[in-house]
């Protein structure tokens, strides 16, 4: 605890350990032991379960086709904010499927709450130059998951149209995409599931060409409750690798700028998800749990009925250069110059 509290008070120090974000994390944990208070900093909101793919490692599975009215939705963003919620990260499903009804979600954010980052993940096959032009002024990020740049890899995955059974031809659109964001000052942020039909693949070239501004990779991921048997809609298990054949794909991937992956142990329980239902869930490493809506119980009570580990959403870069206001986003995404080890509590 030292080192946050001697960053949190000196510019100075933080100045010494790294950069301002270095100061922001440790602000952000010295605010969190003082206050005694839980602060949902980012909130991913998974507002609708609907998706246009059948991924069979997906985590957050077609259990409900709810999606909360706009009107409940603003209230909860605006309790998320007054509990100190500064970026809010909208997926699904696929948000795209809705796309009016996020575009009004991206832009009471922005323009009514005025939050630092608004972001979105999106498979990307619903994103059209239209809605970009019409809402991209409140998007500070775009993700679009690819796995794999081979349609056969994808189709086996079921990154493919669930009408015509097409697999999603990520190449085309995904440099569509790029070029759309880059043109209206949007980051562009790629997701990869590492799984056991892709973590041999040689992606370097694809991704040096698209050059995103931040790749997130992650080790394919079974949570109880949503993909951890055949008898849920999803099995991840026919999907998972080891943790030698993840550094593998690592390795392999290491030097491309902005590099940021995260093994199951980073995963778990380090991301705080609402759901369809205003509901945060559980994520961990036992069965996924929820609290009560929080427009009927309130954040900190609902916070208090789930598993978020803090320390973990710090130490593996939860807190990085999320506006598009900034002109750069520094490698790996985490706090510069201060060992995750020194932020633990």
């Amino acid at each position: 605890m030292p080192i946050i509290k001697t960053l949190a008070e000196s510019p100075a120090a933080a100045s010494v350990a790294g950069t301002a974000l270095a100061a922001g994390a440790a602000w952000y944990l010295y605010k969190r032991l003082t206050d005694k208070v839980t602060i949902p900093k980012s909130v991913n909101y998974h507002y609708t379960r609907k998706c246009n793919a059948e991924c069979g490692f997906c985590f957050h599975t077609e259990l409900s086709s709810h999606h909360e009215k706009l009107p409940n939705a603003f209230t909860a963003l605006r309790l998320l904010k007054e509990a100190g919620m500064e970026k809010v990260n909208f997926a699904g499903g696929e948000p795209f499927l809705y796309p009016k009804h996020l575009g009004k979600m991206c832009k009471f954010a922005k323009e009514e709450l005025k939050l630092e980052s608004v972001s979105i993940v999106s498979n990307g096959t619903k994103v059209t130059e239209k809605w970009l032009r019409e809402y991209g002024v409140y998007v500070d990020i775009l993700a679009v998951s690819c796995d794999s740049f081979i349609a056969a890899t994808n189709e086996k995955i079921g990154r493919k149209d669930r009408g015509n059974g097409k697999a999603f031809d990520n190449m085309k659109q995904l440099f569509q995409v790029r070029d759309w964001c880059a043109e209206l000052g949007i980051k562009f942020k790629l997701n990869t599931v590492v799984c056991k039909l892709n973590w041999e693949e040689d992606m370097v070239e694809s991704l040096k060409a698209l050059a995103p501004s931040r790749w997130k990779v992650f080790q394919v991921l079974v949570v109880a409750g949503e993909n951890e048997n055949d008898e849920r809609l999803r099995n991840a298990r026919n999907f998972t690798i080891t943790d030698e054949e993840f550094k593998h794909f690592c390795d392999k991937h290491k030097s491309i700028p902005n590099f940021v992956p995260e093994d199951n142990a980073h995963m778990a329980a380090s991301y705080l998800i609402l759901d369809e239902y205003l509901r945060f869930l559980d994520a961990g490493v036992s069965k996924e749990k929820t609290s009560g809506s929080i427009v009927e119980i309130g954040v900190q009570r609902a916070l208090k009925q789930i598993n978020w580990d803090e320390t973990k959403f710090v130490a593996k870069g939860g807190l990085y250069d999320w506006s598009k206001k900034s002109a750069t986003e520094g490698c790996g995404g985490g706090v510069s110059g201060i060992d995750a080890k020194e932020l633990e509590f």
